[in-house]
């Protein structure tokens, strides 16, 4: 890392090293895709989705905060704004759903083609 970095990053942050910011996100993100993988309800597979965009939140938090640079915690912000939105559309969408359906497993939902 560059010396000049090195200084303006607090020591709080630099206790803990960028490698295990990377195998924690990593390890998140991965079970988030198993999750939309496996899962078939609906409800899971939008918390794992939001597990996944965490874990790329943690990392971009990370990666900003190691190169003094606050560029990543405004892509957070966005990110977090998005998935809100994403959020209230989608629980609303499977509310109707189960209105309708009476469940909230996915692979019923083909009925919705024709």
């Amino acid at each position: 890392m560059d010396p000049t970095v090195s200084q303006t990053v607090p020591e709080v942050i630099r206790t803990v090293p960028l490698q295990y910011y990377v195998f924690f996100a990593s390890a998140l993100f991965a079970i988030g895709v198993t999750g939309v993988l496996v899962r078939r309800n609906a409800i899971i597979i939008f918390m794992c989705i939001e597990l996944m965009l965490n874990a790329v939140n943690i990392l971009l938090t990370a990666f900003s905060a190691y190169r003094a640079d606050a560029n990543g915690q405004i892509f957070v912000f966005f990110i977090m704004a998005v998935a809100a939105a994403e959020v209230a559309v989608g629980l609303g969408i499977i509310v109707m759903i189960y209105r309708n359906y009476q469940t909230t497993d996915v692979n019923l939902l083909s009925r919705l083609k024709w």
